[in-house]
């Protein structure tokens, strides 16, 4: 059906007019009288022709400011076939229109299906959210028309819910665009389910809000009055108790009462208003008391925030105020420090040297550091004179009537330069006095002094700290031991880094101390808890390690490695008397008086019952040695009460108090320590055939004695090699059999050059073993040490057993050099070697590692060849030679 005209009445946004709904428009009475009958007219003439909708129209009331009340009831669609050009003084279509009766298609039933149950969903959710009981059963009865309807008439119903319902304007043109009934309950189903979702998000989170809010209000009110609570129980227990002191009735500074709280946020304001004005740590501290200041006190988001806090304002920020130690400035700063170090350790010449160097070095270059500041200083205190001065002329000028301004006040101010020393890394076995080092260190620099442990740390975490973000989270060990040092100078001692954890799921500790001992990096070190960058570059690190092996390349590149060997027996016996008898006496209430130790007794406990490159196990055996006495005091005291208590003076009680003797003798150590642990192995140390001593380094950077045995067994010409070794000596093994056949003609151990010593004149195996089986042996310092074992076995020579060799040797016969020198000699001396065979280029590790006592009684040999080893080892006319030891060399 159509129409030569068509009236327009423009709706208000985001009305929409569906078929089948109600809209009811206020009209306001603002046109001429004429207009609502008119209007009532034209709509009533135009609904008779186009059935699109009706009308219903309510006059206003005697006073005319009031609306007229414009009701719509929406019948069928239309569709305009042309553009509309809106014409305020004709609101009128001329154009024709199409009438869109709805379509008669029956949807089908797994659409209708589908939307009755979208909708039967979306009812239900809008009857529980609903908070008037009308609005209720108006849904209620709506289901139960939906539930009843036929598909013919479920397209109708949707645009009655989508009108019903509160759909977006979008969703309600979509409806109204589409003519297809399936179309359409597809589309409704679609607009219900995105409705429902809607719903049920925004009630989940007004309840989880109420919930938190509720909580908190409970939480507060509750922690008030448990403050009430335990205010008023202290009251009445200190009234009924009636103690009083000075008057005062006695309190405790456990009392959590609201002066201790106020005096708490005051400290933490009174801190962050010291920092620095304009750094980065005094913003983070400002940004975090505000929102401090804006959570409830009992919340848990509160304690998280202080106590962030509390961190932030406990770590020594750097102050551009700062001043150097007194005693770097001191002239008599070296000597003071070379005492200091001469107080605390005895020997480690070596040692004390380059700690010396590395404080000389400190102290230049704070004294440069000092000079710039001062120098600073002073160029800023000539600006601000020229700058007065500037300033007076200003002011004439201004009395004289020019305009004039004053120079700006200059806005730099002196900033205290880092002395970036060397990393120092002390690499040693255990007890040797790695830890009290870095000691020593903080003591002659006067610094606060912190060791940090990571032996067994597997996390990134505990050196960079943990974000905020995770349950009981902190700062790193870094920032902890910052806190505790209350300085940014502090030395810092990284305890056994060479037991640091490697990458894992928690990241790479030692990937993490890389930013910390880098001097480049580490003035903008970031912990991940404080989360501001905090300056180290002040900071002296020292690190500490047993060995080199399992610590990473790029972290050992950032460190100045200092070896620290063993001690030897004269240095073990100093360090008793200076330093472990004393500690032992105080530990265990004893004085000198009581326990002396004599000279023998001493050297008996450090050579038998300790076999270490350090002094623990001695401190231990001198300790045990002192509580031994101290049992014997203690009963001889008691006695000597006892007597007085009865006032006898009786033979008896006479002798127990003579029985007691505070000198220890070397008769008595077997009854205090029991038997000797090495004094076995001394005695069963005997010249046999095929057996040499090698020297070796142990796990623990200990040097020691290790025999090389070797026996002939009947076999088929082979070598055997046991003992836990790895491929490098087993391959050392090779090559010094392999030349012992070379030149077993030359040793007069075979008669011709073309047999072979294991197969003529008899078919034999050599076994080749290495004992302590459990421990895993590997290197090739024990070339020669192989090379006259066989010779030993083969020819029924003999080395005696005071002598010790090593060095790794080549096919050719020369003799290389190895390391741990200074280790091995010293492991030789503990066992009483007294002539040491080494390589001929190690000659200059012995001059300058090993101590001059020990060199005076000791005899070292250094050898080019394994010829020369064999005369130093056997002695000069022991071996049988064919015309004389000769050594071949070919040249290139």
């Amino acid at each position: 059906m159509a129409a030569s005209k068509l009236p327009v009445l423009p709706l208000p946004h985001p009305s929409v007019l569906l078929p089948g709904s109600r809209l009811t428009l206020p009209v306001t009475n603002e046109q001429p009288s004429p207009l609502p009958p008119t209007l009532t007219t034209l709509i009533s003439r135009t609904a008779a022709r186009l059935p699109a909708f009706c009308v219903s129209f309510v006059p206003p009331g005697r006073n005319s400011r009031q609306s007229y009340l414009l009701t719509l009831h929406g019948l069928a669609r239309v569709r305009l076939l042309a553009p509309y050009v809106p014409d305020p003084e004709n609101a009128f279509i001329p154009r024709d229109v199409q009438y869109a009766p709805n379509s008669k298609d029956v949807p089908s039933r797994k659409a209708v299906d589908t939307f009755k149950q979208s909708a039967l969903r979306l009812l239900d959710r809008l009857a529980r959210d609903s908070g008037q009981q009308i609005r209720r059963d108006g849904f209620h009865k709506i289901s139960g028309m939906l539930e009843d309807i036929t598909d013919a008439r479920a397209a109708w119903i949707a645009d009655i819910l989508v009108s019903t319902v509160n759909a977006s304007f979008a969703d309600k043109l979509s409806i109204l665009g589409t003519n297809d009934a399936e179309a359409r309950l597809t589309l409704a189903t679609e607009i219900f389910t995105k409705l429902v979702s809607i719903s049920e998000v925004s009630t989940k989170i007004a309840t989880q809000v109420e919930e938190s809010v509720y909580k908190q209000q409970k939480e507060h009110f509750l922690r008030q009055q448990l403050a009430a609570i335990h205010k008023e129980l202290q009251s009445l227990s200190s009234s009924s108790s009636g103690a009083l002191v000075d008057g005062q009735s006695p309190s405790s500074e456990l009392d959590d009462d609201e002066q201790h709280e106020a005096d708490d946020m005051a400290d933490l304001k009174r801190r962050i208003e010291a920092m620095e004005p304009g750094s980065e740590e005094r913003k983070m501290g400002v940004r975090e008391w505000r929102r401090l200041k804006r959570i409830p006190q009992g919340s848990v988001e509160n304690g998280v925030i202080r106590s962030y806090l509390e961190w932030l304002t406990a770590i020594p920020w750097p102050n551009s105020t700062l001043e150097p130690p007194r005693t770097l400035q001191d002239r008599s700063f070296l000597t003071a420090a070379r005492a200091q170090l001469d107080s605390d350790h005895f020997g480690l010449e070596k040692i004390k040297k380059r700690l010396i160097e590395y404080l000389a070095v400190v102290r230049l270059k704070e004294m440069n550091a000092e000079r710039e500041r001062l120098a600073l200083a002073a160029t800023a205190a000539s600006q601000e004179a020229e700058r007065q001065k500037a300033l007076v002329i200003a002011k004439d000028s201004v009395a004289d009537g020019d305009k004039a301004k004053a120079p700006p006040a200059p806005k730099s101010r002196p900033v205290r330069k880092s002395v970036k020393g060397p990393i120092l890394l002390f690499v040693g076995p255990p007890g040797t006095g790695k830890t009290s080092l870095g000691q020593s260190v903080a003591k002659a620099l006067d610094r606060p002094f912190q060791r940090i442990s990571l032996g067994g740390v597997r996390d990134e975490g505990e050196i960079r700290g943990h974000r905020r973000t995770y349950v009981a989270s902190g700062p790193g060990l870094i920032v902890q031991a910052m806190r505790k040092a209350g300085r940014c100078d502090p030395v810092l001692l990284l305890d056994e880094i060479d037991k640091i954890g490697g990458s894992n799921f928690h990241g790479d500790p030692s990937a993490a101390l890389l930013e910390v001992l880098d001097p480049e990096q580490n003035h903008t070190f970031n912990d991940h808890y404080i989360n501001v960058p905090i300056d180290l570059s002040q900071v002296l690190f020292i690190c500490t390690a047993n060995s080199l092996e399992t610590i990473s390349g790029p972290l050992l590149d950032r460190c100045e490695i200092v070896q620290l060997s063993g001690y030897t027996y004269d240095e073990k016996m100093h360090i008793a008397r200076r330093f472990l008898l004393p500690k032992q006496l105080s530990a265990n209430g004893m004085d000198s008086d009581h326990v002396q130790i004599t000279e023998p007794a001493l050297m008996t406990i450090a050579t038998q019952y300790t076999r270490e490159a350090g002094v623990r196990s001695l401190e231990r055996a001198i300790g045990a040695v002192v509580r031994y006495k101290a049992v014997e005091w203690a009963e001889h005291v008691d006695a000597e009460q006892e007597s007085q208590k009865n006032g006898d003076e009786d033979k008896s009680a006479v002798e127990r108090r003579g029985q007691y003797n505070g000198v220890v003798e070397e008769n008595q150590l077997e009854a205090i320590l029991g038997i000797a642990r090495w004094d076995g192995e001394e005695r069963e140390r005997e010249e046999r055939r095929g057996v040499v001593y090698g020297l070796v380094v142990m796990g623990q950077g200990e040097g020691g004695i290790l025999p090389v045995e070797t026996i002939a067994v009947p076999g088929a010409g082979r070598l055997k090699l046991t003992g836990s070794l790895g491929e490098v000596i087993k391959e050392s093994g090779e090559i010094a059999l392999s030349w012992v056949k070379t030149h077993a003609y030359d040793l007069l151990i075979t008669t011709s050059r073309a047999h072979d010593p294991l197969r003529v004149p008899e078919l034999i195996d050599i076994h080749l073993h290495l004992p302590a089986g459990a421990q895993k042996k590997d290197g090739p310092s024990a070339g020669i040490a192989m090379v006259c074992a066989f010779v030993s076995l083969l020819t029924g020579a003999r080395v005696p057993t005071n002598i010790a060799m090593t060095g790794e040797i080549t096919l050719r016969g020369r003799v290389t050099p190895v390391g741990g020198i200074k280790e091995k000699v010293l492991g030789a001396h503990r066992a009483q070697i007294t002539k040491v065979i080494l390589p001929w280029a190690n000659r200059k590790d012995v001059e300058h590692d090993v101590a001059i006592e020990i060199r005076s009684v000791m005899e070292f040999v250094f050898v080019r060849t394994v010829n020369e080893a064999l005369v130093a080892a056997f002695g000069k006319n022991t071996l049988g030679w064919r015309n004389g030891p000769l050594l071949l060399e070919s040249r290139l």
